[in-house]
């Protein structure tokens, strides 16, 4: 009797086991069958850099941003809004105020503008000139408003890269606008006004007269950074130098050659490798190609 008994209990226990297991299984393929894994990505944040304020012993990171706000550079690497335009308008007032003469320098790289907060800026663009060299760069395409504001700057200080765009276009409506049809023609008219006063702008930055400046943005009018000088948007084109460094003896810079007035540790007068090289000095007419080299003998 209790030999049966012992059989029943140890059959009701494997069953509750097997009936445990195959719940816990079904549990874990479940909770498998909904895990999201999340797409690696590129951090989209705005790069943080090391900054050390004056008076401080520790320095501290802050956006790149604001680092290059302290050194009175402005990178404008966006479609200009009413936002964009109240925040470039804002980083302008307080570099005026802290520094009303001092240097201030635009890089652009704009897709396109709003025409009105795009002529906001332009205007204080304009009357920061006065007092500050304003210094203008187009990296890589300055679209409509953007190519008026690139040569908004200084004279003489109006820059662009060698393979960067302009592209003069008249601008429509901000956005979609409805309302009766005497409301739409006076919005009609209001861009048109506006559209005149900066084709007036160009004709004034460039030299040319407002007929061809109209007849030339009667279409998509691209130029590229050579032409954009010859129409007078710009001044010059950055290009790299020929020698960036003075070498003694050779017709072209070698990034390799360390000259200067002193001896270098790592040059000797007897015209050896100097540091880490004796090696390669010693015997070297004497030692063989590497392609006939013999392992050394034993000794006996």
């Amino acid at each position: 009797m209790r030999f049966f008994s012992f059989i029943f209990l140890a059959a009701s226990c494997s069953a509750f086991s097997l009936d445990l297991l195959n719940t816990v299984r079904s549990k874990s393929s479940t909770t498998s069958l909904y895990v999201k894994r999340d797409i690696l990505r590129m951090p989209t944040e705005t790069p943080m850099v090391p900054y050390k304020p004056p008076g401080s012993d520790y320095a501290q990171f802050i956006d790149i941003n604001s680092r290059m706000y302290r050194d009175r550079i402005m990178m404008i690497n966006r479609y200009i809004d009413e936002n964009a335009a109240n925040e470039i308008i804002s980083i302008m007032l307080y570099l005026r105020k802290e520094d009303s003469t001092g240097p201030i320098t635009f890089y652009f790289n704009v897709p396109g503008a709003n025409l009105r907060p795009a002529l906001a800026v332009y205007d204080l663009i304009a009357q920061t000139s006065q007092n500050c060299e304003i210094t203008t760069v187009n990296l890589g395409l300055c679209s409509g408003m953007g190519a008026l504001l690139c040569g908004a700057g200084t004279k003489g200080r109006r820059c662009a890269m060698p393979n960067s765009r302009f592209l003069l276009q008249r601008t429509g409506m901000d956005a979609p606008f409805q309302g009766q049809a005497t409301d739409i023609a006076l919005e009609v008219a209001n861009m048109k006004i506006m559209n005149d006063k900066m084709e007036k702008e160009l004709s004034k930055l460039t030299g040319q007269t407002q007929e061809t400046i109209i007849q030339d943005m009667k279409r998509d009018f691209y130029l590229s950074s050579d032409e954009a000088v010859r129409y007078g948007l710009i001044d010059k084109v950055l290009l790299p130098a020929r020698k960036k460094r003075a070498t003694t003896g050779k017709e072209f810079a070698d990034l390799g050659a360390f000259e200067g007035d002193d001896e270098q540790k790592y040059q000797n007068r007897d015209g050896k490798s100097g540091f880490g090289g004796g090696w390669k000095d010693e015997g070297s007419r004497d030692r063989k190609k590497d392609d006939d080299y013999e392992p050394p003998e034993a000794k006996q």
